[in-house]
């Protein structure tokens, strides 16, 4: 085992993933705690952000055991810790970080996950300040709603931070707020901004960019954990900034679909590119730019499907979608089930089902729920490829897009119309923070180079050009279903 490796932490909304990698790229052990969260149709999804902690000490557990890492002590090795997370994601912290007898602490109220969209009073006031839709799932509105409506919390938070930047400040006594590139200012905050919210601007922590440096692990904790002393911890910025390199997509054209318990679309531009359906910011490598579009429950929305059917495994739902002919016997569904972000932006927007008859069973149900996450991935591609965006290959990335039987991305490439590359490191987040810690380490020059040499490609699927007239007419039925008018 190389004497040196890196430590990828990622915080997703239903698990915690961890691995430790080597300077070539291999994964040399990798480790995942499941997460809990709690929400209802009333908007409010809350995460307990002490799990996060507890998460980390598990999964170091597991990575310094022989039976993981192929030696006791490899945390020993570890030269940097590199952190990304759930997005937006925000957690009130009351107080400072301490290590006691049960591990890692840092005080907080309950986050209020990326899926929360409460604030939506808040967010027309900040709409208002910033002259553009500034969704209640983002930073701000969720920070304007505690002191509007939670008084007393808010007086009690010694500062919002992100989810990744939790943990990060637990692990260094550091509060720092990573701002993932150029572009990124309607979706954060400035001193002007907050003056004229009447928010504390103690309580919104400088700003970092991926790749920074948090500072080191307070010494108690590494030696708790069986770090060495000084190790630094950097920024990976938000987990679909990870991803995008860890899906190798550092060139025009080229996609990232990260598929998660969300999805985000990201394709590299050359310029930015301005439209109130999507998000244009400066991508990991420049001078490009990404266009994004956000789905909000994607893979939630197979987990739901599976839930009401009663099948235990992924592998089975997508095993009985297959049994249904192409095109679900009609059925149309509508991923809407907590809201919907890109690109139609509406938190009251929910699910839909449409076609429904005596003929549709359980496999054409499960099939339209994968069909209609594809939709929505086509519908945003539309609109991107609508602003005069250059869309080529689907790039997937996320353990939610391994998907080993093939089905569910060969329905993204027949629906889409566009190639479909499954990725050989499914964990794309963690592939993306092992580029950035490299990157921090000084074994690359760029993102780009270290992407270009470390990122594989396992598989490729073309779209089945027989089906496009079918799915053509489907996908118009889809875009109909939705009635409220598009932002």
């Amino acid at each position: 085992m190389s004497n040196t490796l890196l430590l990828a932490i990622d915080i997703g909304t239903s698990s915690f993933k961890s691995a430790l990698w080597d300077l070539d790229g291999n994964r040399i052990a990798f480790a995942a705690v499941s997460l809990a969260m709690s929400g209802d149709d009333g908007g409010r999804h809350e995460a307990e952000s002490a799990q996060w902690l507890r998460a980390f000490e598990e999964c170091c557990r597991r990575l310094d055991s022989p039976a993981s890492a192929g030696r006791a002590g490899a945390l020993a090795a570890v030269k940097i810790i590199v952190i990304s997370g759930n997005g937006p994601s925000l957690t009130p912290v009351l107080a400072e970080p301490s290590l006691g007898a049960g591990g890692l602490c840092l005080s907080a109220a309950p986050a209020r996950l990326w899926l929360d969209r409460r604030a939506t009073a808040a967010a027309a006031e900040v709409s208002a300040l910033m002259g553009a839709y500034v969704d209640p799932c983002f930073y701000l509105p969720k920070a304007l709603g505690i002191k509007n409506d939670e008084s007393e919390l808010y007086e009690r938070t010694k500062f919002f931070l992100g989810c990744p930047e939790y943990l990060a400040c637990a692990l260094t006594g550091e509060a720092r707020t990573v701002f993932p590139s150029e572009g990124f200012d309607r979706w954060f905050w400035n001193a002007e901004i907050l003056e004229k919210l009447k928010l504390n601007a103690e309580k919104f922590p400088p700003f970092i960019r991926p790749g920074d440096i948090y500072g080191t692990i307070i010494p108690s904790v590494a030696a708790r954990l069986g770090f060495a002393h000084n190790v630094p911890v950097a920024a990976g910025g938000p987990d679909f900034f990870a991803a995008i390199l860890g899906a190798g997509v550092i060139s025009p054209g080229q996609v990232c679909d990260r598929a998660g318990t969300s999805e985000g679309i990201n394709v590299c531009t050359e310029k930015q590119i301005i439209d109130g359906r999507l998000m244009s910011y400066g991508h990991p490598v420049q001078p490009f730019w990404n266009l994004s579009g956000i789905i909000s429950t994607t893979g939630k929305a197979v987990e739901w499907g599976r839930g009401l059917l009663g099948i235990e495994s992924y592998a089975d739902f997508y095993a009985l979608a297959e049994t249904a002919e192409a095109g679900a016997g009609g059925l149309v569904f509508l991923p809407y089930l907590a809201g919907e972000r890109a690109p139609v932006w509406d938190p009251a927007a929910r699910g839909v089902l449409r076609g429904l008859g005596l003929s549709s069973g359980r496999a054409e149900f499960a099939r339209s729920v994968l069909e209609g996450i594809c939709f929505a991935i086509r519908d945003v591609i539309t609109v991107m490829e609508e602003t005069g965006a250059a869309v080529g290959e689907l790039r997937i990335a996320g353990r939610a897009g391994a998907d080993e039987n093939g089905i569910f991305n060969q329905i993204k490439a027949d629906i889409t119309g566009k190639e479909v590359l499954v990725m050989a490191q499914k964990e794309a987040e963690l592939a993306g923070l092992a580029i950035i810690g490299a990157c921090a380490l000084g074994s690359y020059a760029s993102f780009a180079e270290a992407a270009a040499a470390l990122v594989r490609v396992e598989k490729r699927l073309e779209p089945d050009a027989k089906k496009a007239a079918l799915y053509e007419g489907l996908f118009q039925k889809y875009r109909e279903t939705y009635t409220v008018p598009r932002r």
